[in-house]
Formats: structure tokens, C-alpha cells, sequence
């Protein structure tokens, strides 16, 4: 069976912040866009989204809404519901193909594919992801700040988490999941700031629709904890960069310039496929610094 190709000048993979901010401003440089997404955001399960100015406290769904009705303003801009499968080269375009059998080819590709964050083996710990588990002060600490709070680490990361947590929680434990991995100076320390290390090993966080109420562990003690910081290894959240051939750094992350070009000439990428700094100003800023290289490219290449 024959499937029809849809021709753009960019195709975007993934329809969040730094996708559609880039979406928006590809529309206004008369570009032909197509956003491909599948409506599954790293945030989905984060009720409030915060330090993205005028947008404080906003929900995600709703800053997403916005963001699609604002980019959608443009005629040249498409966005469909759909994951992108597989992408390779095609000539001088790429050529997409989704989950329904759709095939699209594009002159330029940006990858908004994000990242995701790998759960432990934890009961509750995933439902609490986002809502009560948090990855950033910087997202959620304030709102936190007066509450009962745990870092759930080890070793040198934990010790760095727990220094900054500190900040916003004086009041604050450790709870290192095992034996503590903490070099002595960074015991003492910790010692000296009156932060509990706790090393017995979590065997489930107790919650109500994701709100931590306890964390339980092996020898049967309760914890009362109103929120807990978490790191959690990071994976990307599609091959297709691989597929295409994009350059990957030590940590996983698509290596880009300032504008977003990975190493394979005519592929961006934006928003948190290439970076630790998960906030949605930053993504929309990489989704705007790629778009305006992407118009520049499309423009000389007609002129």
C-alpha cells in the first residue's frame, strides 16, 4: 500500500515548550512546520509549573494550551498527535514515519524529544514523581519550604543535594538507601548542620493521589515527610537522534551548539535532549535559538 508523503520545510518532534516555542517562531518566518507529538510531556504529573515569568504557578496543560493556540495562530503551522517512529536522511530532506503508518519529510529536523526520568524499584515513588518526589528547589522549593522534607541520596550527589536543600529546609534528613557512601568530611559537615543521614533501606513511600504522607522502611519504621528530593538517572525519551547519526556527549545528552545543531548537518535539537536544566524558560529559549538557525538556513538556501 502506497503512503502519501506530506512535505514541510521542518518537521518538530515533540509538541512541549521548547517544540512549540519553536513552532511559533518558525510560523512567523513563513517557514512550513509539522509538530509531531505524542502527549506525553516529562511534566505531565506536575500541578503547578513555576519561575516562568508571567506564567507563575500556571499549569503545565495550560501553558501547553496556550502554546499551542498561539503557534496554531500561523497558517504554515500543523500539529498532529502522533509518535514519531523512525528518521533517516532522504536526500536532502528526512524523512519521519509515525506509529500509524504516516510518513512526512522535512528540509530541516529538530528533535523536542526530551528526556526521561528513570523510576527506582520503589513503591509509590513514581506516583509521587512531579507531585511530592521533586528533582529542583528551583521549581518547587519555595512552595515546600515550610514542610517536613527528605533528600533520598548517596555519596557526592547526595551530599551536593543536600547542601542546596538546605537552604530552603534547615530542618532537613538524608536518607541514603543503604550504607552511607559519604566521605567522612562530608559526614561531619552535614553533622555540623544538624542534618539527620538515615541509612536504612526505604521499602515504600506512603501517599494519598501522590501526596507523601510516610516513607516506610525495612525495619518496619515510619518516617513522617511531606516532600523528598530526588535524582533520578536520565535517558532520552526517543532513538531518533541515534537513528539520524547525532553525536551523543558522556552523560547521554545530543551534543549541539549555541543554536541547537547537533553534528548532522540540517538536525537541531531543543529543550531537554541536551541539557540538565529542566525549566520551561530554557526550553522555550532553545526552542527559539533553533528555530531562528533553522529560518536562517531555509532562507539562504532560497535567496
Amino acid at each position: 500500500m502506497e503512503v502519501e508523503t506530506n512535505e514541510y520545510d521542518v518537521i518538530i518532534i515533540g509538541g512541549s515548550y521548547a517544540g512549540l516555542s519553536a513552532a511559533l517562531v518558525l510560523g512567523r518566518a513563513l517557514c512550513t512546520v509539522l509538530v509531531l507529538d505524542n502527549g506525553q510531556p516529562a511534566n505531565r504529573q506536575t500541578p503547578h509549573s513555576h519561575s516562568f515569568l508571567t506564567r507563575d504557578g500556571e499549569t503545565p496543560a495550560e501553558l501547553t494550551r496556550i502554546a499551542r493556540q498561539q503557534a496554531l495562530a500561523y497558517p504554515t503551522v500543523t500539529i498532529r498527535e502522533a509518535t514519531a517512529t523512525t528518521a533517516r536522511q532522504s536526500g536532502s530532506s528526512f524523512l519521519i514515519k509515525t506509529d500509524a503508518d504516516e510518513e512526512f519529510t522535512a528540509r530541516r529536523l529538530l528533535l523536542a524529544t526530551g528526556l526521561t526520568d528513570v523510576m527506582p524499584d520503589l513503591p509509590g515513588f513514581a506516583e509521587c514523581w512531579g507531585i511530592s518526589v521533586l528533582h529542583c528547589p528551583f521549581c518547587h522549593g519555595y512552595e515546600v519550604k515550610d514542610q517536613t522534607v527528605g533528600v533520598l541520596a548517596n555519596g557526592d550527589a547526595g551530599f551536593e543535594l543536600t547542601r542546596m536543600i538546605h537552604h530552603w529546609n534547615p530542618g532537613m534528613t538524608l536518607f541514603t538507601n543503604g550504607p552511607s557512601t559519604l566521605t567522612p568530611e562530608q559526614t561531619a559537615t552535614l553533622q555540623k548542620h544538624a542534618i539527620p543521614i538515615v541509612e536504612t533501606p526505604l521499602t515504600a513511600l506512603q501517599h494519598q493521589n501522590g501526596q507523601l504522607i510516610s516513607v516506610q522502611f525495612a525495619d518496619h519504621s515510619v518516617v513522617p515527610l511531606q516532600a523528598m528530593y530526588a535524582r533520578q538517572p536520565l535517558r532520552q525519551a526517543s532513538d531518533l537522534a541515534e537513528q539520524v547519526g547525532c553525536q551523543l556527549d558522556e552523560m547521554g545528552f545530543v551534543t549541539v551548539d549555541g543554536f541547537g545543531r547537533t553534528s548532522v548537518k540540517g538536525v537541531f535539537a531543543a529543550g531537554d535532549t541536551h541539557t540538565m536544566m529542566r525549566q520551561v524558560s530554557v526550553a522555550a529559549t532553545n526552542g527559539l535559538k533553533a528555530a531562528v538557525a533553522i529560518s536562517k538556513e531555509v532562507i539562504e538556501e532560497e535567496f
